[in-house]
């Protein structure tokens, strides 16, 4: 008996490994993309919308619902990765304008939509900051008695990125990310300490930069782009990123997790955004002291399979 495809729904900012994600989740046949919501991140919000209607468009998906959602975090300002996805947040190709248009519902009307109407719970796959996510949480807590998990991209056990101690999405928006955690259904962190290891060798990037199909041309591009640059190869390798998130649902058996308390730092200063992974045997002086807190208990991400994913992105990512 062949098993239903999983319901999904996905909230980025795509961002170049956002676009890696959708290019996958598309096209991976036990996947069922029910929307796609937008979020300011990699670049501003209407560009995430263009981004993704691309991306689409360009992946031949079928009539999949897009959302404009929020243009800015909870309290901060829009501060975008450009340095790190181009001035268009797609590597700065030249990608044509799409044709398609997005849904007039804003990104937390649809979430509300689809998740309500999907027969089977739905899993969510944040691959952004965690705007939307915390205002659907807010506005419509009834939608959690329909989410079967949520698998997010964001956070890290050990080193961050945007501070030394915080990953961009969560430092982005880390109010969002603390309303998540309180979300009362499984969640899993799918985080730099996994996110970084997943890399596409040289020859495959180059054979599919090297394709006559457009969709296969710029999964090759922007895997060039994504070189993490970590070896004197003049021949790009390109990393997966955020697509690692996606294959995590697909594929659950590819990362090693462990059930930990987490939570947010959302102090000012240098912490502010961290994501605080507490991986002690036993309680310490300040529980014995103080007394224990109530955590939220997430399933971290400590270990990924990078040949299994790898081989499950361009399997399916080149498939027919």
């Amino acid at each position: 008996m062949t098993a239903q495809p999983i319901p999904v729904i996905i909230d980025c900012d795509t961002g170049v490994d956002d676009a890696l994600a959708l290019l996958f989740a598309v096209r991976h046949p036990g996947l069922d993309v029910r929307a796609i919501t937008c979020v300011a991140g990699n670049t501003d919000v209407d560009g995430v919308v263009r981004n993704t209607l691309t991306v689409l468009e360009t992946a031949g998906a079928g009539d999949i619902p897009v959302a404009r959602g929020a243009e800015r975090p909870l309290i901060e300002p829009v501060r975008t990765a450009s340095h790190v996805h181009g001035q268009d947040g797609m590597g700065d190709l030249g990608l044509p304008a799409p044709t398609r248009r997005p849904v007039d519902l804003d990104a937390v009307a649809l979430l509300r939509r689809e998740i309500l109407a999907s027969p089977r719970p739905v899993t969510l796959i944040p691959t952004a900051p965690l705007t939307n996510i915390a205002l659907l949480l807010r506005t419509h807590p009834e939608v959690t008695r329909n989410i079967e998990r949520i698998v997010f991209m964001g956070g890290a056990v050990e080193v961050g990125n945007a501070t030394p101690v915080a990953e961009f999405n969560v430092w982005h928006d880390p109010e969002a990310a603390a309303i998540l955690l309180t979300a009362g259904v499984p969640i899993t962190m799918y985080g730099l300490d996994v996110f970084r290891q997943v890399i596409v060798p040289a020859a495959d990037v180059q054979r599919l930069r090297g394709s006559s199909d457009p969709r296969l041309r710029l999964a090759g591009e922007l895997l060039a782009h994504r070189d993490p640059a970590t070896s004197g190869d003049p021949t790009p390798t390109g990393g997966l990123g955020d697509a690692g998130a996606v294959c995590a649902v697909a594929d659950p058996g590819g990362i090693t997790t462990s059930l930990l308390p987490v939570e947010v730092s959302l102090a000012p200063g240098p912490t502010r955004g961290q994501t605080i992974v507490d991986r002690r045997p036993r309680p310490g002086e300040s529980e014995i002291h103080h007394g224990e807190r109530e955590l939220h208990m997430v399933d971290v991400a400590l270990a990924v399979d990078v040949e299994r994913y790898v081989k499950l992105w361009l399997s399916v990512v080149e498939g027919d």
